[in-house]
């Protein structure tokens, strides 16, 4: 999935969990952490290609339909990013070092979780049992244009309820 639909997946899961149990503090770092895997795998690769040759680079990587023309560190940092199994490592240790779960990194979770079946096999298929198993899904792909006009017409109702939701609540 692009990552404004993950961060705006993020942060609507998170208004949801804060209103109902309180556990989410910041909605903003929810939603930071709901586009973080995306940022740590492809960020180095574009700011190194944007200081390189400006803004022209986007063009030579086409679609989002081909690894062509990605470096092997960006595939190695998805590995890591993209594995619930390091999402589960880090989670725990952060639980340990805090004593108490931070639960804005959760998001994190549903980050994989949306991308396992929103990525094909030819692009970047979710590797959300690395290290141990490199087991992928080919599901659909985000960037068919149906599938985006379903899943933002879906954050727009999402929004639009939790608008609603909070209005309903101040009126109460």
């Amino acid at each position: 999935m692009d990552v404004v639909a993950h961060t705006l997946w993020a942060a609507a899961a998170a208004k949801v969990v804060k209103q109902k149990t309180k556990k989410i503090k910041s909605i903003g770092w929810a939603a930071f952490f709901g586009v973080a895997p995306d940022l740590f795998a492809f960020g180095p690769f574009f700011l190194i290609q944007l200081l390189a040759s400006g803004w022209g680079f986007l063009s030579a990587l086409g679609e989002p339909s081909s690894e062509a023309g990605i470096p092997q560190y960006v595939k190695e940092l998805y590995h890591i990013s993209h594995s619930l199994i390091i999402f589960a490592v880090v989670f725990i240790l952060i639980w340990f070092i805090r004593k108490t779960p931070y639960w804005e990194l959760s998001a994190w979770a549903l980050h994989i979780l949306i991308d396992i079946p929103t990525h094909t096999s030819r692009f970047f298929p979710t590797p959300f049992l690395w290290p141990i198993n490199n087991f992928k899904v080919s599901g659909i792909s985000w960037a068919n244009p149906w599938f985006m006009i379903i899943n933002y017409g879906l954050l727009v109702l999402a929004y639009l309820y939790l608008f609603w939701w909070r209005r309903r609540r101040a009126n109460a």
